[in-house]
């Protein structure tokens, strides 16, 4: 039986596009004046918007097992064909980035139903997800108009962050999830490239078809949340190459409802940790000497407790060590 519990932030389905807040983030810095009067003329310092694929195997789904010929337990594994579209953009205050995955599962991963008892129907086609994300920040230097919030040599700005994640999910488990964010933001002084690192409080709310009334929708503890992103070019290859990637890590959030009889479906959850990185070329800039049009990537995944699933016995897919290969162009 699956205990899906749905990704945090960055989850897992967000594409190369994921690293352009930060990006954003120190163009702003940059180019804006500490203290702006009045918003620059074409109000945007800074707009991306971009079309991705990306193909990821082996994918992990917790409570997707195959059972050995000994009786012990391993991963079912299945591809994913995951379509994005992403936008991002600074203006003299902060950043603004959205993110749209379409993940369609291999039929390991089957699409399907529960009726009221809980009672799972499965299909012979994978599932398909779709799942969104916001993120925002106001830089603290620009709203008091002073660089108050910088420390020279180690960080550029503190901002103000914020954000939500949604999604829906044809499988059997039905997630639901829908999660805010606010905390902090701090954009590290790095030589080249960017990096910065977010501290969260993170409320998620979700569904698990599992479950009968009243406990079908589950509603999880407040925890902290990390993210990290960065991108650094690697010029000594005499390409338009960039190694770029993010981490995150909840905390443990409980379980999700408070009624013993539905602990069996809803164990408690452990921190989860997900981490990416990417090889980047820039293909335009390469071939036709245009910058920013067409990137292609590979890349690695690693996620630990996905969902914030612990494994046992009887229960893998927890653990997702996988490869992703992709192209993405820029739109306007």
């Amino acid at each position: 039986m699956i205990a899906t519990f749905t990704r945090p932030l960055v989850a897992a389905t967000l594409s190369l596009a994921t690293l352009m807040p930060a990006l954003a983030a120190d163009l702003a810095k940059e180019k804006a004046p500490v203290a702006p009067v009045e918003v620059p003329s074409g109000f945007f310092l800074f707009s991306d918007t971009q079309i991705s694929y990306r193909y990821q195997f082996p994918a992990a789904r917790p409570g997707s097992q195959i059972q050995r010929a000994d009786g012990s337990f391993r991963n079912q594994d299945a591809p994913k064909h995951i379509l994005n579209i992403s936008h991002a953009d600074a203006w003299a205050y902060g950043t603004n980035f959205f993110t749209l995955d379409i993940l369609k599962s291999g039929s390991q991963f089957s699409a399907g139903t529960t009726d009221g008892t809980g009672a799972p129907t499965f299909y012979d086609y994978g599932n398909t997800e779709a799942y969104g994300l916001y993120r925002g920040t106001l830089s603290l230097n620009a709203l008091t108009g002073t660089k108050a919030f910088v420390v020279p040599g180690i960080i550029k700005d503190v901002s103000l962050a914020y954000g939500f994640d949604a999604n829906a999910q044809n499988d059997a488990f039905g997630s639901k999830k829908r999660d805010v964010v606010g905390g902090l933001n701090f954009a590290f002084d790095v030589p080249a490239g960017f990096l910065s690192a977010s501290v969260h409080a993170y409320k998620e709310w979700n569904r698990n078809g599992f479950n009968v009334a009243p406990n079908r929708d589950t509603s999880f503890n407040t925890v902290p949340e990390f993210e990290i992103v960065y991108s650094f070019p690697l010029a000594f290859t005499g390409l338009p190459l960039s190694i770029a990637g993010f981490n995150n890590i909840v905390l443990p959030k409980g379980r999700g409802v408070n009624d013993p009889s539905a602990f069996a479906t809803n164990p408690k959850t452990g921190l989860e940790f997900l981490s990416r990185t990417n090889l980047v070329l820039d293909v335009g800039k390469l071939i036709y000497d245009q910058p920013n049009r067409v990137d292609v990537f590979i890349g690695f995944q690693y996620w630990l407790n996905k969902f914030g699933n612990i494994e046992r016995a009887n229960f893998k897919g927890t653990e997702e060590k996988s490869f992703l290969a992709g192209v993405s162009f820029h739109v306007f």
